[in-house]
């Protein structure tokens, strides 16, 4: 690659990792201007955008995610050159971003993440914590882990387990529900609560479940937990309330321009394989 390609690929990369023209200066440690005129340079260079503007900043087009990706390969392939040189050992190798919800992150990618960075080395794998979803269009993350009833449209990925709930209290005669909130508003629990719980009984509310695990074992009323938590605290009891057998597919997802590249199908694999490992844990009886 030319050296002066290469430089402003530098610049297109960093907007695209921080998601700001002005986290990429930071980065750099450069000014504002210099990242608008490197990046509009590689754009012209290759008569082709890169970004789309908005008086919201840079956001990566749908149909670049893979040449961020094929940029990030190069910029480790230089990486491992430079430290090959100084040390003569390997290099560390590039930092791959995995996002899934407390829930798993706390759990079972946890528990797996030795057998995961084990396949993934030399790169080094991050778990990002987060109920809310990253915008994986904005490479905020490389790969996610997201129970979900479908796949999103621009996502790649396929369902690796499922993931199973029920009703648990610390008093199976309490009458007080706990509510979901945030993100978890929108999930299949939520929905049957909306349903079948009069809005009066629902009292304290969280946008995790691992706080609602937490208040249920305080006594605070009726929690609706995946078991792969519930179990894990026996002053928890089921609650039959009526909920029906809810399982939900653990889907292991990319953005849908990265599913050909050969680290993120390797990356893909080890997880699906972490999760397929626990899949009765996971689904609960």
């Amino acid at each position: 690659m030319h050296n002066d390609n290469w430089d402003d690929l530098k610049f297109v990369l960093s907007v695209a990792e921080t998601g700001s023209v002005s986290g990429a200066a930071r980065r750099l440690g450069v000014n504002h201007a210099t990242v608008l005129r490197r990046i509009s340079a590689f754009e012209d260079a290759h008569g082709a955008e890169v970004f789309e503007r908005s008086q919201q900043g840079y956001r990566l087009r749908t149909d670049r995610a893979d040449v961020i990706e094929a940029a990030r390969e190069a910029a480790l392939a230089l990486g491992r050159v430079s430290d090959l040189l100084r040390a003569g050992g390997a290099a560390a190798g590039d930092l791959l971003r995995l996002t899934s919800t407390d829930t798993f992150c706390t759990g079972v990618l946890a528990a797996g993440l030795g057998r995961i960075s084990d396949v993934m080395a030399p790169h080094r794998v991050c778990l990002m914590s987060n109920n809310a979803h990253l915008d994986m269009g904005r490479l905020q993350a490389d790969l996610a882990v997201r129970p979900s009833l479908t796949r999103p449209s621009d996502m790649s990925g396929a369902a690796a387990a499922e993931l199973g709930f029920g009703a648990y209290a610390r008093d199976p005669d309490d009458r007080r529900w706990l509510g979901l909130a945030g993100p978890l508003a929108r999930a299949a629990p939520a929905q049957w609560m909306a349903e079948h719980v009069a809005p009066d009984r629902i009292g304290a509310c969280a946008d995790s479940f691992l706080a609602l695990r937490a208040m249920a074992v305080r006594g605070q009323g009726i929690a609706i937990l995946p078991h792969v938590l519930a179990v894990e605290c026996p002053e928890l009891r089921p609650v039959d309330c009526g909920l029906p057998r809810m399982r939900i597919p653990i889907w292991v997802l990319c953005h849908r321009d990265l599913a050909g590249s050969p680290r993120m199908a390797r990356f893909m694999a080890v997880v699906r394989e972490v999760l397929a490992d626990q899949a009765e844990a996971l689904a609960g009886p």
